[in-house]
C-alpha cells in the first residue's frame, strides 16, 4: 500500500490524498509536520532532505514534491484523463501545475502565514497588503483562463490542474480576508464541490 508522510492540515499532503482518490488507490497517512513528529528527524531528512511533506513510499520508490507526486501517480497508474499523454495537452496541465506552485503560492504565503496561522514573523502591514494584492491578481488570471475554457482550467476534462489550483481556490475562499468576485473560479470551485473525491480526505476543514 502507498504510504503518505504528512499532515492534512497542508496543502500539498490534499493535494495527493485528492488524487489518490481520484484514481481510488488507498493508501496509509503517516503523521508527519508541525503538532506530531518534526520533519527535522533525521530518519525523515533522509527520505526528503528538504524537511518538508509530503513524502511518497511506493514499496521501495521514495518520492517528495507535491505536484511530482500527482503526476507520477497519474502516469503510474495510466491515468491520461488527469495527466494526458499527448505532448501539447501535457504540456497545458504541467504549465498551469507549475504556475501554482511558483507564481499563485509566492503571491498568497505571506498572507496566509498572518490571516491564518498568525504568524508573529508576519506582522507587516505593508507586507500583508500586498501579498492580499497579489494574491487576488493571480486568481484574477485563473478567472481569465476559466473564461476561455468554459469548463476546466485547462479545457473540458478534469486534470490535475484543476486538483491543485481546486485547492488553492480553496485556500482562497476560506481565508479571512476581502475578495473581488471573480465568477469563473467560483463556478470551478462549485463544479469540484460535486466530484465524490473532494471531499473530507481531500480538503477537510482546512484552508
Amino acid at each position: 500500500m502507498l504510504k503518505i508522510l504528512g499532515r492534512p492540515s497542508s496543502i500539498n499532503v490534499r493535494k495527493v490524498m485528492w488524487t489518490c482518490a481520484e484514481i481510488g488507490l488507498p493508501f496509509e497517512l503517516e503523521p508527519w509536520g508541525a503538532g506530531v513528529r518534526s520533519t527535522d528527524d533525521p530518519a525523515f531528512r533522509a527520505l526528503n532532505p528538504n524537511a518538508l511533506v509530503p513524502v511518497l513510499i511506493d514499496d521501495d520508490f521514495v518520492l517528495w514534491e507535491s505536484n511530482t507526486i500527482c503526476r507520477y501517480l497519474a502516469s503510474r497508474h495510466q491515468r491520461d484523463d488527469l495527466l494526458p499523454a499527448a505532448a501539447r495537452e501535457r504540456a497545458g496541465v504541467e504549465q498551469w501545475m507549475d504556475w501554482q506552485a511558483g507564481e499563485l503560492n509566492n503571491a498568497w504565503r505571506y498572507a496566509f502565514m498572518a490571516l491564518v496561522r498568525k504568524s508573529p514573523a508576519h506582522g507587516d502591514a505593508g507586507a500583508l497588503a500586498a501579498s492580499i494584492q497579489q494574491w487576488h491578481r493571480h486568481m484574477a488570471m485563473l478567472d481569465v483562463q476559466l473564461q476561455r475554457t468554459g469548463a476546466f482550467v485547462t479545457g473540458e476534462r478534469f486534470t490535475l490542474a484543476d486538483v491543485v489550483l481546486g485547492l488553492a481556490t480553496h485556500r482562497w475562499l476560506h481565508t479571512p480576508m476581502e475578495r473581488p468576485a471573480l465568477p469563473q473560479v467560483l463556478r470551478l470551485y462549485e463544479t469540484l464541490q460535486a466530484r465524490p473525491s473532494f471531499g473530507a480526505q481531500a480538503i477537510g476543514a482546512h484552508p
